[in-house]
């Protein structure tokens, strides 16, 4: 027997774990997406430290962004160009 410790994708953001047990089943919500994926599989050292539990269905990798997320990730975009370029204007106002 193995000591083991369990969490969720959400729980996991921003670590980096040796090793890795992903189990990509559709959660009882439904709510299974590409950023729950990238979540789950990006957490590891790498391919080799994955291990997958059981059988996934192949087209949960097909499937694109919700029209939200999109148009968050767009509004984010603009922002980060407004504020690059308003940073760039004010510093050269410095120098």
């Amino acid at each position: 027997m193995t000591p083991a410790y369990a969490f969720t994708d959400y729980r996991s953001q921003g670590q980096t774990l040796t090793s890795v047990i992903i189990n990509i089943a559709t959660p009882p919500t439904g709510g299974l997406n590409l950023f729950n994926l990238y979540i789950a599989l990006s957490r590891s050292r790498g391919r080799s430290h994955i291990c997958l539990l059981r059988d996934f269905d192949d087209n949960l990798f097909h499937k694109s962004h919700c029209n939200e997320l999109l148009m968050e990730d767009e509004r984010l975009e603009e922002a980060n160009y407004k504020t690059r370029d308003w940073w760039q204007q004010t510093t050269a106002r410095c120098s």
